[in-house]
C-alpha cells in the first residue's frame, strides 16, 4: 500500500522527543517555598538548585556572570541570588521584598518555588507565598540561629497548613561545617516546633553558596547520614490531594449566552464532578443533577480539583455569583459566624466592631471583628490579650457575616476557608486569615418574628422613623443644633429622641475611654441602639464626633435605603478649637487629653454626607431649617 501524500514518518529523533514530552507531563508537582530570617540564603540557594538543575540557558549563565561582577556579593564569583532577585531595589540592598517564583524540573519531579522575604514588614508577601505551597524549607544562618522571623516564618506556615518542613542550616562553610553548631541549631528549633502542627521536619546542613548538600552529598560534612535537599524535594509525599475530597464549586458566574443554554461557569476547587451526579446549591440547599460539563464546545465526562468550567443541572435553580455547588451526599457547612486565625497585613489598625469586605471563593460578604480572643507572641506562642491588631500580628478573632455563607475549616479544604478582609474605603487587603470552625450560636439564634413591626408604629406614630446622624469636630456645634432641631420636631407632633455622646458615656457607654478601639465599639452600640429606636418608629438624632468613615458606613448599613440621614458639621479645626465650650482642646494642647480628635487622633471626613452645615457661617435657626427640609 503506497504511503497518502503530505504523511512523513515519524523519525527516531520525533518518537523520542514525544516520548519524553509524555514522560515530562506525567512527573507530579511540588510547590514549596523557602523562607526564614533577612540574609540566610534564601535566593543564592534557589539560584544553585537553578544553576545545578541546569534550568537556565547560557546566555543567561553569561548575564549572571557579567551581573555577578557589578552587584554580586562574592567577590566577582557567580552570585546565584541574582537568578531571583528580580527587582532593582532588592539587588541595590542585597535582600529580597516580592516573592519571587520559579519553575524548574528534574527528571523525578516538577517544581514550583516560591522565594519569600525575610523583613518582618514584608510579612504578608511571605503568608501569599505560603499559602499554596506543600513544602516549606525555613533557612537558618548557622552563624545566627534561630531569630525571631525563623519563628514568625516557621509559626506562619503550620497555621497556613504546611506539613512538612526542612531545617536548612545554610552556610555552614562559615561555622568550619562544625556537627555541634549544626546539632545545636537543630535542638533550639526542635524544642519551640513542638507547639506547631508539622508532620515531619527533615534537618539538612548545607552551603548554598558552596553547593554542599544541595544536589550532591558534601564531601565536608561526612558525619551527616540525611538527604541532599534535592533528594528530599523530590521524594518527600505531600498532602492528599483535594481531587479525593467531596466536590466544591464556588460559582463564578452564571454562564447565559442565548435563551437555550444556562450554566453555571468557575474552577472545581475540591473533587470530581461527572454528569448524572447530585448536587446541592449552597447556602439555599436546593438539589439538582449534573447535566452537562462544558469546556468551551467539548463535553467532558468528568472535571476534577483544579480544572475552569461550566456546568449545567437538569432544572432550573436559583444560584448566583458566590454561591456553591457540593456533593450532595457530602455538603458543606453553612454559617454566618467564624473563628478563624487571621495574619494582619495593613499599617491601619484592626479593631473589635470595625466592618469590612471579606471575600472566599467568589463571595464578597460585610464582615465584622467581633472579638479579638488574643493575638500570639511569636517567640513563646504565648496568647496575648489585646483589643486591636497592628501589621503583622498573628490573632484568633471571631468574624460575623451579614448573610451566611458556604464554608469548611482550612484545615479541610483551604479553598474554602480561606478569605481575605478588605477596607471598604481604600480597598487595601487589611488581612488574609482561615477559618477554624463555625460557632454554634450563629446556628441556634434566630430572629423572633413580630406581629407589631416598625411600619405599624409608624402608622400610630403618623410619621416615618429615621436617623439624623450629625458627626464633626468637638466644637462644630453638634449638641447645639441637635438639641434645636428636636425642639422643632417636637413642637410639630414628631416623636423623637436625640443621643447625645457625652450623656450615652454616663451610662451605655461609661465602660468606655477614647481610644481607637473604644472609638469604634462606642459607635457600633450607639448605632444598634438607633436601630432599635428607628424600629420603634421613632425619629432619632445622634450628635456624635463619630470620626471614621469605617464606623458610620456601618451605621448606614444597618438601615433601610433613606433611612440614615449624615449631617456633617463642617467646621474648621482652627474655629471649633476657638469655641473650645468644654476647655477640651486646651487640656488636648497640654497632653492631658491623649487621643483627641483633631490633635492627635484623626477625623475623617464623609465623603457624600445627606447635608452639610458651616455653623460657623450659619446661624442655628437656618441650621435646623435645613435639617428640616430632609424630613
Amino acid at each position: 500500500m503506497s504511503t497518502p501524500l503530505n504523511t512523513v514518518e515519524p523519525t527516531d529523533s520525533d518518537l523520542k522527543v514525544e516520548a519524553y514530552i509524555k514522560e515530562q507531563a506525567e512527573l507530579d508537582l511540588l510547590r514549596f517555598i523557602t523562607c526564614g530570617s533577612v540574609d540566610d540564603g534564601k535566593s543564592t540557594l534557589i539560584g544553585r538548585m537553578l544553576y545545578e538543575a541546569q534550568m537556565i540557558f547560557e546566555d543567561q549563565v553569561a548575564t549572571l556572570r557579567n551581573d555577578s561582577r557589578k552587584q554580586g556579593t562574592q567577590g566577582g564569583d557567580i552570585d546565584y541570588a541574582l537568578l531571583v532577585d528580580g527587582l532593582a531595589a532588592e539587588r541595590e540592598q542585597g535582600i529580597t521584598i516580592d516573592v519571587a517564583y520559579r519553575f524548574f524540573n528534574t527528571e523525578k519531579r516538577k517544581f514550583i518555588v516560591a522565594d519569600t522575604p525575610g523583613h518582618e514588614q514584608y510579612t504578608r508577601n511571605m503568608v501569599t507565598g505560603a499559602s499554596t505551597a506543600d513544602v516549606a524549607v525555613i533557612l537558618i544562618d548557622a552563624r545566627q540561629g534561630v531569630l525571631v522571623q525563623t519563628r514568625r516564618h516557621s509559626f506562619i506556615t503550620s497555621m497556613l497548613g504546611i506539613r512538612h518542613v526542612v531545617l536548612a542550616v545554610n552556610k555552614m562553610d562559615l561555622v568550619g561545617y562544625e556537627e555541634q553548631t549544626f546539632d545545636g541549631i537543630v535542638e533550639d528549633y526542635l524544642k519551640f516546633a513542638e507547639k506547631l502542627q508539622f508532620e515531619t521536619i527533615t534537618p539538612i546542613p548545607l552551603s548554598a553558596l558552596k553547593g554542599d548538600n544541595v544536589i550532591a552529598r558534601s564531601s565536608h560534612m561526612s558525619w551527616y547520614k540525611g538527604p541532599t535537599l534535592m533528594g528530599y524535594l523530590e521524594t518527600v509525599k505531600v498532602r492528599t490531594s483535594q481531587v479525593e475530597h467531596p466536590f466544591r464549586f464556588p460559582v463564578q458566574w452564571v454562564n447565559r449566552p442565548h435563551l437555550d443554554f444556562r450554566g453555571f461557569t468557575g474552577t472545581v476547587t475540591a473533587g470530581v464532578i461527572r454528569p448524572g451526579d447530585r448536587v446541592r446549591v449552597l447556602p439555599a440547599g436546593t438539589e439538582a443533577v449534573v447535566n452537562e460539563i462544558v469546556l468551551y464546545e467539548d463535553r467532558l465526562s468528568r472535571a476534577e480539583a483544579g480544572q475552569a468550567v461550566t456546568i449545567t443541572l437538569d432544572r432550573e435553580v436559583d444560584a448566583s455569583r458566590g454561591d456553591v455547588l457540593v456533593a450532595a451526599d457530602a455538603p458543606a457547612g453553612v454559617s454566618d459566624q467564624f473563628d478563624s486565625s487571621i495574619v494582619w497585613m495593613d499599617q491601619e489598625h484592626g479593631f473589635v466592631s470595625r466592618s469590612y469586605w471579606l471575600m472566599i471563593g467568589t463571595a464578597r460578604v460585610n464582615a465584622t471583628i467581633t472579638e479579638i480572643k488574643f493575638k500570639y507572641n511569636i517567640n513563646t506562642l504565648e496568647e496575648l490579650h489585646t483589643r486591636d491588631l497592628s501589621l503583622n500580628d498573628i490573632g484568633r478573632v471571631t468574624l460575623a457575616f451579614d448573610k451566611p455563607l458556604p464554608f469548611e475549616a482550612y484545615r479541610d479544604c483551604a479553598g474554602m476557608g480561606a478569605f481575605v478582609l478588605i477596607d471598604r474605603f481604600s480597598n487595601h487587603t487589611v488581612a488574609a486569615g482561615m477559618i477554624n470552625f463555625a460557632l454554634r450560636r450563629a446556628a441556634n439564634v434566630h430572629r423572633h418574628a413580630l406581629t407589631i413591626d416598625r411600619a405599624a408604629r409608624e402608622r400610630l406614630n403618623g410619621h416615618q422613623a429615621k436617623v439624623f446622624w450629625f458627626t464633626g469636630l468637638s466644637g462644630s456645634g453638634k449638641s447645639t443644633i441637635t438639641n434645636a432641631v428636636e425642639q422643632a420636631l417636637y413642637a410639630r407632633g414628631i416623636r423623637t429622641y436625640l443621643l447625645d455622646g457625652d450623656n450615652v458615656r454616663h451610662g451605655l457607654n461609661r465602660d468606655l475611654g477614647f481610644t481607637d478601639a473604644d472609638r469604634v465599639e462606642n459607635i457600633r452600640r450607639v448605632a444598634e441602639v438607633s436601630r432599635l429606636m428607628v424600629d420603634a418608629g421613632l425619629v432619632v438624632i445622634t450628635s456624635f464626633i463619630s470620626p471614621f468613615r469605617s464606623e458610620r458606613d456601618m451605621a448606614r448599613s444597618l438601615f433601610d435605603a433613606g433611612q440614615f440621614v449624615e449631617v456633617f458639621l463642617d467646621v474648621p479645626l482652627e474655629v471649633a478649637e476657638a469655641r473650645d465650650p468644654k476647655g477640651l482642646y486646651k487640656k488636648a494642647r497640654r497632653g492631658e487629653l491623649p487621643h483627641f480628635t483633631g490633635i492627635d487622633s484623626p477625623y475623617e471626613p464623609p465623603a457624600k454626607p445627606e447635608l452639610v452645615l458651616r455653623s460657623h457661617e450659619m446661624t442655628v435657626a437656618a441650621c435646623v431649617e435645613a435639617v428640616l427640609k430632609l424630613l
